[in-house]
């Protein structure tokens, strides 16, 4: 059964959600604060997380740097009242899968709990398609790996490794204005190659 932490500072949101969790098979742990949660990551295996973007002291993008930077890479779904762009794109670049708009519904947790297993899914056929699209680099089907790494890129923005196999692309089509750009493109997103 995975364990799936709910964070936020308003306890009916957390029974709430934790009633829709379980009915759906997880086991829930919950925290009232950043600080609770962050001492339950040190202790337990979490596999999925629910963050309230707007609690006391410490925020939930706050709180999903933290554990980014402490390794763990979990799915995290952020909830909020306030959907602002600058959260959306801050906590997108964290890492975050999902959004979860309050108030919400039981119908709304389900939705966003099969996007997230959808995305898991992606996240196979991305390491399918990066290594696709090395075989086809290595092969001269430039091309062929350009349709592909497109597809990669459409599925997972955020992940370097594709900027960098499409620099790759580039400057083997001698285009290396372009290749230079994906190769920057790769390090914002946190893709060093040694060799580049």
């Amino acid at each position: 059964m995975s364990k799936v932490l709910v964070v936020d500072d308003t306890k009916n949101i957390r029974m709430m959600l934790t009633t829709c969790l379980e009915l759906e098979g997880y086991e829930v742990i919950q925290a009232r604060d950043a600080n609770e949660a962050l001492d339950i990551f040190n202790r337990e295996t979490i596999e999925l997380a629910f963050f309230d973007i707007k609690m006391p002291e410490i925020s939930g993008t706050e709180l999903l740097r933290r554990i980014r930077t402490n390794g763990i890479v979990i799915p995290v779904i952020i909830m909020t009242a306030f959907a602002t762009v600058k959260n959306a794109i801050e906590c997108t670049k964290l890492g975050a899968v999902a959004y979860l708009q309050k108030p919400f519904t039981s119908e709304k947790v389900k939705n966003v709990l099969k996007e997230i297993s959808n995305i898991t899914e992606d996240k196979e056929n991305i390491k399918y398609y990066l290594k696709l699209s090395q075989d086809l680099i290595d092969t001269g089907k430039l091309e062929d790996a350009l349709n592909i790494l497109k597809k990669a890129l459409s599925m997972e923005p955020t992940k370097g490794e594709i900027y960098y196999n499409l620099g790759k692309v580039y400057e083997l089509s001698g285009n290396k204005e372009q290749a230079q750009k994906f190769y920057e493109t790769s390090e914002v997103f946190g893709y060093l190659h040694a060799s580049n």
